[in-house]
């Protein structure tokens, strides 16, 4: 009767481990089969509090200063050459004036600028022309003043054109009478261009006094 009592025991022992075997077995086959889904909280950018540990960054590779070379400055030679080249063939502007007097009327001339002038007779294109009616002439230094002109002094210019002023209307009218004239009228003018002004150095001159 003992012996088959401690068989009983074993048997029903043995059984209910093979139950439970046979259970567990079970639950991993159909965890395995069904789909894993995984629910991730959004991000509101703040950092949890759960995790103490804070993100490690790589820190960025420190280049040692030998490392890096400066390529030195080239400097284009031929440009530097041709720019001084270029400045040194560009007339300097004399800082000179003169009033001079053309066909009853005074202008101020410069080196280097235009006027129009009243006709000139016998004067064509591209032609040298010299004007000896100076009344004064100015420097960066010294005045000189005409009594009436300054003697020995001229301004050379040369033609560029002839030319035709804008038209004038003269309307005639006499009433009651039925006159009516209407006459236009463009008068001939030339364009010169000055190209210097000479020969006043020897005339007797003034400083010029800031004021």
């Amino acid at each position: 009767m003992a012996s088959s009592s401690a068989t009983l025991s074993l048997c029903s022992a043995f059984a209910s481990h093979c139950n439970v075997a046979s259970r567990r077995s079970s639950s991993t086959l159909s965890l395995l089969s069904k789909p894993s889904l995984t629910l991730s909280k959004p991000s509101t950018g703040f950092p949890s509090t759960a995790s103490t540990s804070r993100p490690s960054f790589l820190a960025a590779p420190k280049f040692a200063e030998s490392a890096v070379e400066t390529e030195p400055e080239t400097t284009d030679v031929e440009a530097v050459v041709l720019s001084e080249v270029a400045d040194e063939d560009k007339p300097k502007r004399e800082e000179i004036f003169a009033v001079i007097m053309v066909g009853g009327r005074q202008y101020i001339v410069f080196p280097g600028r235009y006027l129009y002038t009243s006709r000139l007779k016998d004067a064509s294109v591209d032609d040298q022309v010299v004007l000896n009616k100076v009344l004064l002439v100015g420097t960066k230094t010294h005045t000189y003043i005409g009594k009436p002109v300054v003697t020995n002094a001229t301004v050379h210019a040369v033609v560029e054109s002839q030319g035709l002023d804008d038209k004038v209307v003269v309307f005639k009218y006499k009433p009651k009478k039925k006159y009516r004239r209407n006459i236009g009228h463009r008068q001939p003018n030339t364009r010169i261009r000055i190209t210097g002004i000479t020969g006043y150095e020897e005339y007797p001159a003034s400083p010029n006094v800031a004021v």
